[in-house]
């Protein structure tokens, strides 16, 4: 008897890796790709070959720029159709630069658009359905996810982040590992020293703040609340231990919850 898409995840057991937007843009100039950043990580995915990965992108100078000109962010949406399609098309033509220079590099990549496949009904609850993410997987490919705008029953449509796609992919697919590359080496403590390990967020609530480029989905606090969330390691780190991650070793800090 075939297997199901949610049978086949739990052999697959991925990782899941988010790159930040803040590393594959140019966070400060609109709709602007950091080159040499994005080209840096993707030569780390391509020289690890790690098998069953996904991996997710920020939305960086292309959405957040974007979402913030419609007053659009995870809990204030719009129904304004151009609007919406404003926010996504930024986010569509960050993912083709994302998905094509993997692919240039030899990985495997195809595009996953939240748009077409999630929605929040009127308790803002995700649905995300992922049987062509796990079927991507077993046939090999890279699933390559990125923040969007989503169908939100009673608000139009509202952002839905990187981090939450995360969240529901990990679980959703029993990954063994989570990783989010971002521009810093780790969660700092009130000395500005990484933390190397957190179980709850207790243990670094008054270190932490907003973010200092525009952004629409909560910065580190919430990317810390979320992974403890989640029931495999997370790991936060900056882009010099990406290759670290990516080889299975502690990078940056782990986050146990």
């Amino acid at each position: 008897m075939p297997s199901s898409p949610s049978d086949s995840t739990e052999s697959l057991a991925p990782v899941v890796l988010k790159l930040g937007g803040s590393v594959v843009t140019e966070k400060e100039s609109p709709e602007t790709l950091d080159e040499d950043a994005l080209d840096a990580a993707v030569s780390a995915v391509a020289d690890a070959g790690v098998e069953n990965l996904v991996v997710v992108h920020g939305g960086g100078s292309f959405g957040h720029p974007n979402a913030e000109k419609h007053g659009v962010s995870s809990a204030a949406g719009t129904r304004d159709a151009r609007g919406i399609y404003e926010i996504h098309d930024a986010m569509r033509r960050l993912n083709d630069a994302v998905v094509g220079r993997l692919q240039d590099a030899g990985v495997p990549a195809l595009p996953v658009h939240p748009l077409s496949a999630g929605a929040r009904d009127d308790d803002a609850a995700l649905s995300l359905p992922l049987d062509s993410t796990a079927t991507m997987l077993g046939e090999g490919f890279v699933p390559v996810l990125h923040g969007d705008v989503i169908a939100h029953a009673g608000e139009g449509a509202t952002v839905v982040s990187g981090d939450e796609l995360v969240t529901r992919l990990a679980r959703g697919l029993s990954a063994d590992r989570v990783g989010l590359c971002s521009t810093v080496p780790g969660v700092y403590d009130e000395n500005e020293e990484v933390v190397p390990e957190i179980t709850a967020f207790s243990d670094v609530a008054d270190a932490l703040g907003g973010s200092d480029a525009t952004d629409v989905t909560g910065g580190m606090a919430a990317k810390v609340r979320a992974l403890l969330e989640l029931g495999a390691p997370a790991h936060v780190f900056g882009p010099d231990s990406l290759s670290d991650f990516l080889a299975g070793e502690d990078a940056g800090t782990v986050i146990r919850g």
